[in-house]
């Protein structure tokens, strides 16, 4: 959303999970702004959130994409191109709760489940 104009997106894939989707639903977000900006990410995905504001992928950029737990990143190939994106613009991660009746994250979730419902 900018001003008055607002674009929505959706998509499905059966062969995927809760997490892939929670990233690519940032990425192909961005991936329609035409020039830098400086944009506010609202998701109620804690996956997703955490990674920036609390720095996890920073930390996996410098132990070359390992997590604390010494084993390798999951969705690393997502989490670079996403970063990579991320990097074009001025960003801000805010959480959203879930399901706490908000209007936004309503309609991604009615989105979300309109496209399973499309496809299953």
């Amino acid at each position: 959303m900018y001003g008055e104009n607002k674009k929505e997106i959706s998509g499905f894939n059966s062969k995927t999970t809760n997490n892939i989707m929670e990233i690519t639903a940032v990425l192909e977000a961005l991936k329609l702004l035409k020039f830098p900006c400086e944009i506010k990410i609202y998701s109620d995905s804690a996956y997703v959130v955490n990674c920036f504001k609390q720095g996890w992928i920073y930390n996996w950029q410098k132990n070359n994409w390992k997590g604390s737990d010494k084993k390798p990143v999951k969705n690393r190939e997502l989490w670079e191109e996403l970063y990579n994106e991320l990097q074009k613009h001025k960003f801000e991660f805010i959480k959203v709760k879930g399901h706490s009746d908000n209007e936004f994250n309503n309609r991604c979730d009615y989105l979300a489940t309109t496209e399973i419902k499309k496809n299953t």
